[in-house]
């Protein structure tokens, strides 16, 4: 959205309550340098900042920011997504944030499978169950539930967090773990004046999570080094 209101030219503001741009996917230094891509290229963007009301002001709107007020002839709300299972209630389907799936991507009923943004499976970073919306686990779902679904064992290794964002021509990605993990380690390169920037989290010799922005032509390696958990030994 912010794409194509740019591209109309259009006065464009940006309200975000954390403390950064994309706070998901990104950490302080990638939030910040986004943010001061988008103000170079004419975009006002307010972090630490919540909507606090918007009400009618003549033909436009207002939008009450605690300390401040701004008026917008269009208010877009992206807050986020959320798995709508309020309809299995009573059915006997364990949900948590999504549709809890084993590694078969079975409910908790035989024969019963759930894939996609709806379910909440295995994490490969964390061990854990989670809700990973995004196009490259919704694909990998339904290929290991239809593949169980018609009789082909097929245990399912568990999705990875990634997201990758073109801002106005600044791309950025993240991947797994990329806040880092206990007792890990991390590298981290920066180069603010051309708003590049990478930073690598470890687990022992394990690529475990990563931050990249700026740079393009590395992202394979890295997703495919965390996804097969290939030993990186003294390198």
């Amino acid at each position: 959205i912010l794409e194509a209101l740019a591209a109309r030219g259009v006065e464009l503001t940006v309200i975000e309550m954390a403390d950064r741009m994309l706070p998901r996917m990104m950490d302080e230094v990638g939030g910040m340098l986004i943010k001061s891509w988008c103000e170079s290229k004419g975009v006002n963007v307010l972090t630490d900042t919540a909507v606090k009301g918007i009400s009618k002001a003549g033909g436009a709107l207002k939008l009450d920011l605690g300390n401040d007020q701004i008026e917008a002839d269009l208010v877009v709300c992206a807050t986020g997504v959320r798995p709508n299972v309020d309809f299995l209630e009573d059915t006997g389907i364990m949900v948590d944030e999504g549709i809890l799936v084993d590694n078969r991507m079975c409910t908790s009923i035989p024969n019963v499978f759930a894939a996609g943004d709806v379910a909440q499976g295995l994490d490969r970073s964390t061990g854990t169950r989670a809700v990973h919306a995004i196009q490259p686990t919704a694909s990998e779902h339904g290929r290991i539930a239809a593949r169980n679904m018609a009789g082909v064992d097929t245990p399912y290794g568990g999705s990875l967090s990634m997201n990758v964002l073109n801002t106005l021509g600044l791309v950025s990605s993240s991947f797994g773990a990329w806040d880092g993990v206990p007792g890990g380690s991390s590298s981290v390169a920066i180069d603010s004046l051309n708003y590049r920037y990478l930073r690598l989290e470890f687990e022992d010799e394990y690529l475990v999570g990563a931050l990249a922005l700026g740079l393009t032509e590395h992202v394979g390696v890295i997703r495919g080094l965390m996804q097969t958990r290939g030993p990186l030994g003294a390198w």
